[in-house]
Parts: structure tokens; C-alpha cells; sequence
């Protein structure tokens, strides 16, 4: 049994909307707050954003990191304070748990400008295939668990503007925010592959 979501459905489904606090920390005096609150998280879901690249060869670094637990969501202008030690400090903590999807390719991004060992991260698309789930798109994941859509009408956009748009910055939580969502359901036992309403099997029946 494999369980998939297909674009269709996916389309069909009613957008989600964050809801939560956003903080916006894009100075370096309220980079150690922010991370105090986070370590008081028992879970942090981590996702970047980078600014688009439209001419062949030229690339971007990594303008914003988004950290987030259950009811927060910090999202650090990297474009604008680079990676303090606090937060570099926070993603190398083997004792933090941070979940995250295809980090691998975060990682080589942020590695372009900055100099850090992350540790204490759980890759969504390995963790959910205990779970017969094939997909691996998080607004798939996202789908088949809690029957919303998340939008990616700003994946494009420029995430190195002066100000990021109310759209801008609901997506980037909204994204890191369904990190801790989808590990949480799973962990507590709450999606039962057998009962899905997206088992492949089922929808070749149809």
C-alpha cells in the first residue's frame, strides 16, 4: 500500500492560513530573544527562502530563515543580519530537536555564505515513508494529513525586498510551521495509512 496525493486533488483542497504570531527579526539585538524563545520550544520547524534567479548563472544567497514552533514563527533576514552566533549556536544543537523538508538542500544553500555544522535534524521526506506516504512535496504532505492546500504563489517572489509583502510572510511561516504539524501528527500515532482517502490502490479502482 503507498499512499499519494495526486495534483488534482491536491487543487481541489481549501487553502490553509497561518495561524500564529509572525516576528520579523532583521536586527542583530533581537536575534538572542528570539532564540531564547525557541529553545523553549519542544520542537522547531525549519525551512529558507532565497530570491529567484531569472538570468542564466546568476544565483542568490539565502535571504531568510524561518524558524517555528507550534504558535511562533521567527523569520530571520539573513539578507540583512547574516547568521549570528546565537543562531548558528541553535541549529548546531544535537540536544534541539528541528524538523525540516529536503534540508539536505537548505543546508548546501546556506553553506554558500555561512560556516555552521547542523545537527539535531529530522528530513520529512525520510521520516513519512514509515507511514507508506510516497510523496514528497510538503504541500503534498501537508494535503494528505490535514486535508489543506498550501500555497505557493509567493515561492517566486523577492525575498530580498526592503519590506516582505503580508503574503510573503504567511507563506514562509506557514511552511515552517507545517514541519512541526506533520512530524506531530505522525508521532502521535493520529494518520492511519489504511483509512486514507489517498491510497494509490483506491483511486486506480475508481
Amino acid at each position: 500500500m503507498e499512499i499519494s496525493i495526486s495534483k488534482q486533488q491536491l487543487a481541489a483542497l481549501p487553502a490553509a492560513q497561518f495561524q500564529g504570531t509572525i516576528t520579523i527579526v532583521d536586527s542583530l539585538e533581537a536575534v538572542e530573544s528570539a532564540v531564547e524563545r525557541l529553545r523553549n520550544a519542544d520542537l522547531i520547524g525549519f525551512d529558507t527562502e532565497t530570491r529567484p534567479s531569472f538570468k542564466k548563472g546568476q544565483t542568490f544567497n539565502v535571504a531568510l530563515l524561518q524558524l517555528s514552533s507550534e504558535t511562533e514563527c521567527f523569520l530571520f533576514r539573513l539578507n540583512k543580519i547574516g547568521m549570528p552566533e546565537p543562531l548558528r549556536l541553535l541549529l548546531e544543537d544535537k540536544g534541539k530537536l528541528k524538523v525540516g523538508l529536503s534540508t539536505h538542500d537548505d543546508f548546501r544553500n546556506l553553506h554558500k555564505k555561512y560556516e555552521f555544522e547542523p545537527y539535531g535534524f529530522v528530513d520529512l521526506q525520510q521520516f513519512v515513508t514509515q507511514w507508506h506516504i510516497i510523496d514528497k512535496s510538503l504541500s503534498k504532505l501537508y494535503g494528505i494529513l490535514f486535508g489543506m492546500r498550501l500555497s505557493k504563489a509567493q515561492r517566486l517572489s523577492n525575498w530580498e525586498a526592503e519590506q516582505l509583502s503580508e503574503a510573503q510572510l504567511n507563506y514562509a511561516a506557514l511552511d515552517a510551521l507545517a514541519c512541526v504539524r506533520i512530524y506531530k501528527h505522525l508521532e502521535a500515532g493520529l494518520f492511519h495509512p489504511e483509512e486514507s482517502a489517498y491510497q494509490i490502490e483506491q483511486q486506480e479502482e475508481e
